[in-house]
Order: C-alpha cells, then sequence, then structure tokens
C-alpha cells in the first residue's frame, strides 16, 4: 500500500506540467485537461503501468500520449478554442511531430525519455524532431548566420538549417567576417561556435552584433565552460560538440518558435 501511495505522489508533482503540455499541444486548457484526466484514470485502472517511481513522469507522460493519439474524447470536437498565433502554428504540425517537438523543447526531456513516451524508437524520434523543424521552418523561415571556423562543421550545420527549410546568408570564421556579413543582412537565427580560427571569440562576435539588434542565438561548441561566463548573451541555447543532428534542429526550430511568441506578446503588451 505504501509503495502505491509513493508512486501516486511521485505522479502527483508531474501533473502541472503535463497539464502545460496538453494546453499546448491541443490549444486548449479545457480539452488538455479531459485528456489529462482521462490518462490518470487509466493509471489508476492499470497501476502495474507505474514500474517505479523514478520513472513517474515519463510513465505519465507516456499514459497521456497513449490516449491523445488513440482516443477522440466525447465532445472534443464542439469545443470552440480560439488560438493564440503560436498555437495556431503549432496545431499545423502533425501530431506526431508535434509531440516529439513539445517534449524536448517546451518539456525537456532527453531524446530517449521523450522516444519511450511516443513508444518509437531512438531513430524514428529523430526523425520526427526534424520533420517538426520542416514544418515549422514552412512558416517562419528564416535567415540565418553561421560562426565556425572548422569547415566540416560549417557546411554539415548549413545542410541541417537548409534541410528544414531555413536559408544561410553566410559563414563567417572569424569575429570581423561575423560583423560584415551581418552588415549586408540581418539574421533572423545565429549559430556560433565560440572558438574562433584567429584566436578571436564567437561569443564576443555576437555581443558585437546583440549591440545593433536582438536576434535568437545557439552556441554550439567543444568548449561549454567558455559560455558561462555570466555575460550578455546568456541565458542562450548551447549544444556541445560533438552534436546529434536533431538536436540541433530541435533548438533551431525552438530558439525560432519561442522568439516569436515572445516578440507578439512584448507587441501585445506595448499595445
Amino acid at each position: 500500500m505504501s509503495e502505491t501511495v509513493s508512486k501516486s505522489q511521485a505522479i502527483a508533482q508531474h501533473v502541472p506540467y503535463l497539464r502545460r503540455y496538453a494546453r499546448a499541444l491541443t490549444g486548449s486548457q479545457a480539452l488538455g485537461d479531459s485528456y489529462v484526466t482521462a490518462a490518470l484514470e487509466a493509471l489508476v485502472r492499470e497501476p502495474h503501468c507505474l514500474t517505479e517511481a523514478s520513472q513517474s513522469k515519463v510513465e505519465l507522460f507516456r499514459a497521456f500520449s497513449a490516449i491523445w493519439n488513440s482516443t477522440r474524447l466525447s465532445g472534443a470536437t464542439e469545443q470552440v478554442v480560439e488560438l493564440t498565433p503560436a498555437d495556431r502554428r503549432l496545431s499545423q504540425i502533425a501530431a506526431m511531430p508535434r509531440q516529439a517537438f513539445l517534449l524536448v523543447s517546451l518539456e525537456s526531456f532527453s531524446e530517449d525519455q521523450a522516444a519511450a513516451i511516443l513508444n518509437v524508437d531512438r531513430q524514428q524520434f529523430r526523425e520526427l524532431v526534424e520533420e517538426s523543424g520542416r514544418e515549422l521552418a514552412a512558416q517562419i523561415a528564416t535567415d540565418i548566420l553561421i560562426i565556425e571556423d572548422e569547415a566540416l562543421i560549417a557546411l554539415d550545420l548549413e545542410n541541417i538549417v537548409e534541410g528544414l527549410g531555413h536559408r544561410t546568408i553566410g559563414i563567417a570564421r572569424t569575429r570581423a567576417e561575423a560583423v560584415a556579413l551581418s552588415k549586408k543582412k540581418r539574421p533572423g537565427l545565429i549559430l556560433a561556435d565560440i572558438q574562433l580560427a584567429d584566436g578571436s571569440s564567437g561569443l564576443e562576435a555576437v555581443n558585437d552584433l546583440l549591440a545593433t539588434f536582438e536576434v535568437p542565438v545557439i552556441f554550439i561548441t567543444a568548449y561549454p565552460e567558455r559560455f558561462l561566463t555570466g555575460e550578455r548573451p546568456e541565458p542562450a541555447f548551447l549544444v556541445s560538440k560533438p552534436y546529434q543532428q536533431s538536436t540541433v534542429s530541435a533548438l533551431v526550430s525552438q530558439a525560432l518558435f519561442f522568439e516569436r511568441n515572445a516578440v507578439q506578446r512584448k507587441k501585445r503588451a506595448l499595445g
């Protein structure tokens, strides 16, 4: 009995996060809560699904996903939902890629955890993340500046972002080249290494650029400790080398999606 109570308590602490995820997934808190309730009821009926408290969050989300992917709740289609612009963008992404995107970008699950939640293998999950990136890029495609001195990595990053549907305005190997390229065309996103070819810093290059305009930044580096300076542009997205292509794809989509949301919220506040 005490073990069951312990597992139930472990599940309960994750319910607010599941409600947040369900709301983002469905575009409606009321509809999302209906699916959350159904998932909790399923776990009550089948307590053996709760194998151990340490995996309770994954198991809760997995139960929710199984229901959301297989069941249309009664009355769901009759609900009138007023979608925000961000919700509309999400709603246009196919169901499985949308879930993959939100699990890693909103809920910060690892690839393995998210794959388990969706009941797919790691490769299938990576393909879902990349598909979500392409579908988002179709709505919010942008110009991307790559600051990277290693040619093969720079080309790989270029292939990743262009494969998602974005455009590359150029590849800078030094701080000076990055500033020069940005003067020709302002990027909508920056991918930057920290240690550059001539000994200059990608972090300093980004600081130069952010002094004149705002843009989301993803640092891709073998030296993550050099990023943790406490100075601007921290906080930012950070990928450690060697990286997985799916990680970069997910972060590109995440950075652009949440940046657009922040801009829209700022405009509404000013309005």
